[in-house]
């Protein structure tokens, strides 16, 4: 879309025309008069000058020049379409166990029962999505952790490669002291980038393996300002076949270490959930979205090309033209004047 920033410009289109006529105006006041018996014959010269004014090709020329200075000044504009900016929001990093523990199926989703990473990869996915304007980032840990995905604004890529994770991709036991320490490493690495640096770590068990405690980790990510939410998961009970018949009840969380996941959670500014059930592991992540809320977005940004120069160029080729027709003009007259003034 093409629009003028300063049309009001556009008002000054006139002013040669009033100038040229109370010029004209002026010059009949200023030369003598003339008494005639009749004005027939003036009414017919005056028709044939305004004939021969509307054909002198140099008067539209100029007009067209004066036009498209006005135009260049009234500075034209291309308007593209409008854009969404990203908005500058925080560091957001996820990071899920994929130890053997999380194959117990002792979730629901849709009143089937699936293991607590299908669960989670259900309910994360949906989280991932409404955190438009943050940079998320993905890692993956079980024996050791590693970065699945480094800090982007692509949520879908974040996405798919969640739901591509698969339990024992990264070893049987849990290293959650190594997955904070990678999320502290890949702070400390974006520290130019300037906003809040959050850790959503999600697990089931305890720190089994790994070289770093938790606690140590957690201390490192509150130096680097890393806030950390934790999330335990796992139900509380669970009916299972006894081995002398029956069906009995037992706990299928029992090597959560909720203990250490509170310390690191309150070591570094977070809090600890506790998700039991598929509906609980959705409540976690709503509350979240209202504790660490989604920057308002920014008003659309339309790219905007300044066009002026190709009206003023117009405007300048028009003037050298007529200059250079008028310059050639004087070089002839001026020649047949010599050859005039030679041959008598």
């Amino acid at each position: 879309m093409v629009s003028l920033a300063w049309p009001w410009v556009l008002l000054a289109l006139p002013l040669p025309f009033i100038l040229r006529r109370l010029m004209s105006e002026a010059n009949d006041l200023q030369e003598a008069g003339l008494r005639v018996p009749s004005f027939t014959g003036f009414k017919m010269l005056r028709d044939r000058s305004q004939a021969e004014l509307l054909l002198n090709w140099r008067l539209w020329v100029a007009a067209t020049a004066w036009l498209l200075l006005l135009v260049a000044a009234a500075r034209p504009e291309l308007i593209g379409d409008e854009l969404e900016m990203p908005v500058s929001g925080r560091n957001l990093m996820l990071a899920v166990d994929l130890s053997g523990s999380m194959d117990q199926k002792d979730f629901e989703l849709g009143n089937t029962r699936v293991d607590r990473l299908t669960a989670t990869k259900a309910v994360a996915t949906d989280f991932i999505g409404r955190r438009e304007g943050d940079r998320i980032g993905l890692i993956l840990f079980g024996e050791r952790a590693y970065l699945q995905v480094p800090l982007t604004l692509d949520r879908e890529t974040v996405k798919i490669l969640l739901l591509e994770a698969f339990i024992g991709l990264a070893g049987e036991k849990t290293a959650i002291g190594d997955a904070i320490t990678l999320a502290v490493k890949l702070i400390h690495e974006q520290q130019e980038d300037a906003g809040e640096q959050v850790l959503i770590l999600l697990t089931d068990g305890a720190n089994t393996a790994g070289e770093i405690e938790p606690l140590k980790a957690a201390d490192l990510a509150r130096q680097v300002g890393l806030r950390i939410y934790t999330i335990g998961i796992g139900a509380e009970q669970l009916e299972v076949n006894s081995l002398v018949g029956g069906r009995r009840r037992i706990n299928p969380s029992a090597d959560l270490d909720e203990k250490t996941l509170t310390q690191i959670a309150e070591l570094t500014g977070g809090r600890y959930f506790r998700a039991v059930d598929t509906a609980g592991l959705q409540d976690i992540y709503r509350l979240l979205d209202e504790l660490e809320p989604v920057e308002e977005p920014e008003a659309g940004f339309r790219p905007v090309k300044n066009l002026f120069h190709l009206p003023l160029a117009g405007a300048f080729a028009l003037v050298a033209f007529m200059c250079g027709l008028g310059l050639l003009q004087n070089i002839v007259v001026r020649r047949a004047a010599r050859n005039y003034t030679g041959a008598g």
